[in-house]
């Protein structure tokens, strides 16, 4: 079994070839460097080396041009040559064209299989992250959550979202004594919210059939781990839901994986392209809990390697993990950039022969500074490499290839059809129906009461009333002691017995179908 990937090296004034070792594969790592400089061939070469050697990758594709990992390269493509001069100068006598076996995902399904989460899975946290809402606004999001825990009602999608928000708001003074105050201003921001992101292309996401694990961290029969490309082109047009998504799937790897130990290979791969993204703005909170999952998720034997342009945009904590790097030329532009380029540096262990900063100011595209840990786990001392030549095509690939790959997929089929199952807004609407119609029948049984009626005619041509008519004869006001499943069903069938509310529940429970 191959016991490394080999990055590059080699040449006059250069290191011996570079090797990530396999066993240190789940240490994390860091790819890094100033736009243009070769980090997408580095991440290239690293996904075709872990699946030569079995371990399935995942990554996202960000600009269109890692979907080459689904082809080979070509003698008859422009940098042939040059791959060809590289390989004979850093010593890779065994270089020849081939690809993996890919597997394209795209969160909207045009560009791959579609891939979801229900709204439960995601979790009031990450949900709140992705809206960009406000401490109190979470505060409603968590009640809905515990609302539907205690109701049974599976909140699947952001339709069972937004009735369940609906109800919320109505209901607010009577939820307020046993689940805290809740504004129903902030309910309102929350909705608008959620259409935002409806109206982003966000509501894909969340449904069924949800994503299996396990579908991203198969072999094919050769024993190649497949590598799973995330269209992430028009993704990036909504940076929080890029972001959100990739940190919910580390997350969800990190609580459904057994622990492993140390094995000798990774069991997946991670790659995290435009890593700042994740960090940008985020409350404390949620960088503590990357930092958790950063650090404990490599026992599950999955390798997270962040992609960005400079260290600076990973917290230190997280950096400080990643013990794989590999770091291409920083450019000092200015004040903070020379300081970037400093602090980069510094996180090395020094090379006797050159200096640390000066390389990676002065290193081309193509090369890097590289430091990859050593079957002991210690750090190598900083080298200059030349990375090697892909395997794989360079750059996007034709999208009749990439529908002929899709429809050759083993999941083709598996995730394509949306599944509607039973959930909040069903049955929401199903205790509406049964109030509405409990309220009819109450109310044909007062009108046939002989007492009913004597009372009403006293009422509506005046005259006394016997002895036998009572308030108690009066139809009954609703208790304040009612319950939570009752007040569900009472005040949908309120909203129902009105033309505005009519209109609600036709917006929540019968337009999202046009979604659908």
């Amino acid at each position: 079994m191959t016991e490394g990937i080999f990055a590059g090296g080699g040449g006059v004034d250069y290191t011996e070839p570079q090797y990530l070792l396999l066993r240190q594969g789940n240490r994390h790592g860091l790819i890094a460097g100033a736009t243009g400089t070769g980090k997408t061939v580095t991440l290239q070469i690293l996904a075709e080396g872990f699946s030569a050697a079995g371990v399935p990758v995942f990554l996202s594709d960000v600009k269109g041009d890692v979907a080459g990992l689904a082809l080979p390269g070509s003698a008859e493509a422009r940098p042939h040559a040059a791959f060809q001069a590289r390989a004979g100068q850093i010593g890779y006598d065994d270089y020849a064209y081939r690809a993996p076996p890919v597997l394209f995902w795209d969160l909207f399904g045009q560009s791959g299989h579609p891939i979801r989460t229900t709204v439960a899975e995601m979790g009031p946290v990450l949900l709140s992250r992705m809206l960009e809402l406000t401490e109190a606004q979470e505060g409603v999001i968590n009640i809905a959550f515990r609302l539907a825990d205690d109701q049974a009602l599976p909140l699947l999608d952001l339709a069972d979202l937004q009735a369940m928000l609906a109800w919320i708001a109505e209901n607010a003074r009577d939820l307020s004594a046993r689940y805290g105050t809740v504004a129903t201003n902030s309910v309102g921001a929350i909705q608008r919210r959620l259409l935002v992101l409806e109206n982003q292309g966000g509501t894909q996401l969340f449904g069924e059939p949800a994503l299996d694990l396990a579908d991203l961290m198969t072999v094919d029969a050769a024993g190649q781990g497949r590598v799973s490309i995330l269209a992430a082109d028009r993704l990036m047009a909504t940076p929080r839901l890029y972001a959100t998504f990739l940190l919910w799937l580390l997350s969800e790897l990190f609580e459904e994986l057994p622990e492993v130990g140390n094995p000798d290979k990774p069991r997946l791969v991670f790659f995290f392209d435009e890593a700042h993204l994740l960090f940008n703005d985020a409350p404390r909170a949620l960088v503590a809990k990357v930092e958790q999952v950063a650090r404990l998720i490599r026992s599950k034997g999955v390798g997270v390697y962040f992609v960005t342009q400079n260290p600076d945009d990973i917290p230190e904590n997280v950096l400080g993990q990643l013990g794989n790097r590999v770091q291409h030329a920083l450019r000092a532009f200015t004040a903070r950039d020379r300081r970037a380029l400093k602090l980069a540096a510094e996180t090395y262990r020094d090379n006797p022969r050159f200096s640390t900063e000066d390389a990676i100011r002065d290193v081309g595209t193509g090369e890097a500074v590289t430091s990859f840990l050593d079957a002991k786990g210690v750090p190598g001392v900083v080298e200059r490499t030349l990375i090697r030549p892909p395997a794989t095509h360079m750059g996007p690939i034709p999208e009749e290839a990439r529908a002929r790959l899709i429809a050759a997929s083993p999941l083709a089929g598996k995730y394509d059809t949306p599944i509607d199952r039973d959930s909040a807004r069903e049955r929401l609407a199903r205790r509406a129906e049964q109030a509405a119609k409990e309220a009819a029948q109450t109310d044909e049984t007062a009108d046939q009461s002989p007492e009913v009626r004597e009372y009403q005619n006293a009422r509506r041509y005046g005259g006394s009333v016997g002895q036998t008519t009572s308030k108690a004869t009066r139809p009954a006001r609703a208790s304040r002691g009612d319950s939570v499943a009752e007040a569900f069903a009472k005040s949908f069938a309120r909203q129902i017995g009105t033309r505005s509310g009519r209109a609600l529940v036709r917006g929540i429970l019968g337009g999202l179908f046009r979604g659908r």
